[in-house]
């Protein structure tokens, strides 16, 4: 009986991939991770389905996308992804304005002197070390 949908596509991006997808993913790469080559023993070896084109980076939840991965070769991709999306997150609230407030400036009323004396810029006396 041939299948009615070509691919399986997940309703959302936490959509559980079901358990029959999991076995066309495996046996469509032959057993092997993709991101080692190296051979999963389905009974001994823990792997995941790793998203080729990660979501956090603009990839889909669908079958194409998905490919057997070693747990630990999955672990360290992830984290790897995960710090990408970080620093764009980050670089793109620097951008807009969004970074964190400075303490001190020029405009703040106290400065700290190199002796480690904190001064009133109004009026001059020392008002902490």
């Amino acid at each position: 009986m041939s299948r009615s949908v070509d691919e399986w596509i997940g309703k959302t991006d936490d959509s559980r991939v079901p358990d029959r997808v999991r076995i066309r993913v495996f046996e469509r790469e032959g057993g092997v991770c993709h991101l080692s080559g190296l051979s999963i023993d389905k009974v001994r070896d823990e792997w995941d389905l790793d998203h080729k084109v990660a979501l956090i980076l603009g990839g889909e939840h669908r079958e194409s996308n998905l490919f057997p991965a070693l747990r630990q070769h999955h672990r360290k991709k992830t984290a790897v992804e995960m710090a990408v999306k970080s620093k764009i997150a980050n670089v793109k609230k620097k951008h807009f304005g969004f970074g964190k407030s400075k303490a001190g400036g020029f405009q703040s009323p106290f400065k700290k002197k190199l002796n480690g004396d904190v001064v009133d810029t109004r009026t001059g006396e020392i008002v902490g070390r």
